[in-house]
């Protein structure tokens, strides 16, 4: 396919530039995929559309608060975000600045060194640091918000979802921005189970492909875990026909990347380690049965992967609709839910 084919024009006052309150009080469209019909609704709303029995799967990565500022030897500046851990002392990061050559060394706090190793495509880097950044980040991180958004953020916790736990996303796993502790209780009493997974998100899962043909995009990798706990679960779940739906195109692509298939059904597999599974349209999913988004930028993977779910058509007409009622895009806009 074309990239051009998931191309639409958003004016600038539909990209949402602060979260609402609470974050339950976003609007929900609804797309029932067997009858093709749209419905609107509120996120608080979410269990009119759902079974007791049903399984909605999270993302429980958090986001790194990883711009940070430098400064060479000679007194010039340098904006860092860090991009994945490579070692305890090892990051892949984007830089800012120019003269950013490898064996730059740049200093951070007085006792806080980097040392450039490797140049790679663009403005992306190797950096190495004197010791685990980890432990001072608290002291000069700054949140890194998308580039679309240009208000400041008053609180820096609505930018990770309320079961965020483990450190390592350049960008938040926005679909779960949606849940608040008052809905997550409202849910598990009405019969909802939750499972947990892994997958900490790059900066590359946000950029438009640049590529005519979608096949000749090369597909960035992104760390993810499903341990062996939830996949017995889920595989259990499955043989009981219950519907899994995955709260966000993070969760999606480590469930579909675990899917292997036993005596004709698919089913999952714990998975440690990197994915590189690029899903676009003639994909066929095997575990998920429904899911939960955000509206996402034109000619990007997530844009690609929702409409291998529900058809590229389908996108472009409920994007339509979602404009016409004045929902908001991106990452704090409103949801969509896929079933």
């Amino acid at each position: 396919m074309r990239t051009v084919d998931f191309d639409y024009d958003l004016p600038k006052e539909f990209i949402a530039q602060k979260p609402i309150e609470p974050r339950h009080n976003s609007k929900l469209l609804v797309f029932d995929r067997n009858r093709e019909i749209i419905s609107h609704s509120y996120f608080f709303e979410l269990k009119k559309f759902l079974r007791p029995d049903d399984i909605l799967v999270i993302n429980k990565s958090r986001v790194i608060p990883a711009r940070l500022f430098a400064r060479k030897s000679t007194g010039g500046k340098v904006e860092l975000l860090l991009l994945k851990k490579l070692s305890d002392a090892q990051w892949e990061v984007l830089v800012g600045g120019k003269g950013i050559k490898k064996g730059l060394q740049l200093f951070i706090l007085p006792e806080i060194q980097a040392v450039i190793q490797e140049e790679l495509d663009g403005a992306k880097r190797i950096m190495e640091f004197n010791r685990p950044i980890e432990t001072v980040l608290n002291q000069i991180e700054e949140m890194p918000l998308p580039p679309y958004i240009h208000e400041k953020l008053d609180d820096a916790e609505r930018y990770q979802t309320i079961y965020a736990e483990q450190p390592g996303s350049a960008a938040a796993p926005t679909a779960g921005l949606h849940f608040s502790d008052e809905l997550l209780k409202d849910l598990i009493g009405f019969g909802i189970e939750f499972v947990e997974v892994l997958l900490h998100i790059g900066l590359d899962t946000f950029l438009p492909v640049k590529e005519n043909n979608i096949e000749d995009h090369p597909i960035h990798q992104e760390w993810c875990l499903l341990d062996t706990q939830s996949s017995k679960f889920l595989n259990q779940a499955k043989m009981d026909r219950r519907r899994i739906i995955a709260v966000g195109t993070t969760t999606a692509r480590v469930l579909e990347s675990s899917a292997r298939e036993e005596h004709g059904q698919f089913l999952t597999t714990p998975i440690h380690g990197f994915t590189s599974l690029f899903i676009t349209p003639g994909y066929q999913f095997k575990i998920i049965d429904g899911l939960i988004t955000n509206f996402h930028l034109p000619r990007s993977t997530l844009l690609m992967l929702v409409s291998a779910f529900m058809g590229l058509d389908n996108v472009k007409r409920c994007y339509s609709v979602a404009m016409s009622e004045n929902y908001r895009f991106y990452s704090f806009g409103d949801a969509m839910l896929i079933l």
